[in-house]
C-alpha cells in the first residue's frame, strides 16, 4: 500500500471514504486495525494506518467482559475521542454498540450524532444485513458515513450459537443479497468477518464499495484485526490472526525485572534521583 496514493497525496489531512472508493476502483488493498487510546492510536497513524476502528471489542480487551454485548456507547464515547486526538491522518470509526441502534432508525441517528458530536467520530459502524438497511439508509441521509458488517456479528453470537463460520451453502447467497442491500442503502464498505474465502471474493467481486476482511481470505479490498491479537496479548487468538509480535512476553519480563530491582533496591538508583 502507498499512503500516499491511499491520503490522496495530500499532507496534513485525514483519510476520507472518497480515498477508499478509490483505492479500490485502483486495486488498492489497506489495513484496518482497533485502536482504544491516543497513545497507540498515535503509534498506528504514524504507520500509516489509514483506518481505526474504535471496535466494541473494547468490551473484551479494554473492560474485560467475556462478550461485546455489555459495553454502551458511554463506554466508548471517552475511547473514541482519545483516538481522534491521538490521530492526525487515519479516519477514526466508532463501532454502535448493542441495543444502541436495533430499536429504529431514529435510535440509530441519536447514537451515531453523540459519536460524531461529543466523541468527533468520522463514521460509524453497525452490524446486521438487510433488517437495518433502514437505519443505513437514515445515518447516510443525516450525513453519517456508515461502515456495514455482516458474516459473524458478534454481537449477534447467542442467535449463532457460538462464533461459528457463516455464509456456508445456501447461506453465502442471503449474505450476497444482504451486501447488495446495505451498498444501495448507502453503505461506504463492509466488513466481512468469518465467512468462506470464495463466498468473501464474490462479494468483493460484486460490490462498488470496498470489503473489509477478518477472518475471510485473501480477497478482500482490506484487512481489519484486533490490535492485541496481532501483538500476541491474547492467550488464545483465532485461527486467523497473524501474530506480528509478542508484546504480552515483553510486558511479562520487563514487570519482572521491575519487581525485582525494586525488591533488590536496585531501583532506583543515582541516576533515577533528583539532587
Amino acid at each position: 500500500m502507498s499512503s500516499t496514493t491511499l491520503y490522496g497525496g495530500a499532507s496534513g489531512r485525514r483519510v476520507t471514504v472518497r480515498d477508499l472508493a478509490a483505492a479500490k476502483q485502483r486495486g488498492e488493498r489497506w489495513p484496518m486495525v482497533t485502536a482504544y487510546d491516543a497513545m497507540t492510536a498515535r503509534v498506528f497513524d504514524a504507520a500509516g494506518i489509514p483506518v481505526l476502528l474504535v471496535g466494541d471489542s473494547a468490551a473484551m480487551v479494554v473492560y474485560g467482559y467475556d462478550s461485546t454485548l455489555p459495553v454502551t456507547v458511554d463506554d466508548l464515547l471517552p475511547l473514541t475521542a482519545a483516538v481522534v486526538r491521538g490521530s492526525s491522518r487515519a479516519l477514526v470509526v466508532a463501532d454502535l454498540p448493542f441495543g444502541s441502534y436495533q430499536t429504529s432508525p431514529g435510535q440509530a441517528l441519536e447514537s451515531a450524532a453523540r459519536f460524531m458530536k461529543e466523541a468527533g467520530a468520522h463514521a460509524v459502524k453497525l452490524e446486521g444485513g438487510r433488517r437495518i438497511a433502514p437505519q443505513v439508509e437514515a445515518l447516510v441521509s443525516a450525513g453519517v458515513p456508515v461502515m456495514a458488517h455482516l458474516g459473524l456479528t458478534p454481537q449477534s453470537v447467542n442467535v449463532f450459537g457460538g462464533y461459528r463460520v457463516q455464509g456456508r451453502g445456501a447461506a453465502g447467497d442471503e449474505l450476497m443479497a444482504d451486501a447488495k442491500d446495505l451498498q444501495r442503502a448507502g453503505a461506504f464498505s463492509v466488513v466481512l468477518e468469518c465467512v468462506p474465502a470464495d463466498l468473501a471474493e464474490r462479494v468483493t467481486a460484486s460490490l462498488d464499495i470496498p470489503t473489509i476482511g477478518i477472518g475471510a481470505g485473501p480477497a478482500t479490498d482490506a484487512q481489519v484485526l484486533v490490535w492485541q491479537d496481532m501483538m500476541g496479548l491474547t492467550p488464545r487468538p483465532a485461527r486467523f490472526v497473524k501474530r506480528y509480535a509478542d508484546l504480552g512476553a515483553d510486558l511479562d519480563r520487563a514487570a519482572r525485572a521491575f519487581a525485582d530491582d525494586v525488591v533488590s533496591g536496585s531501583f532506583p538508583g543515582p541516576e533515577h534521583a533528583y539532587t
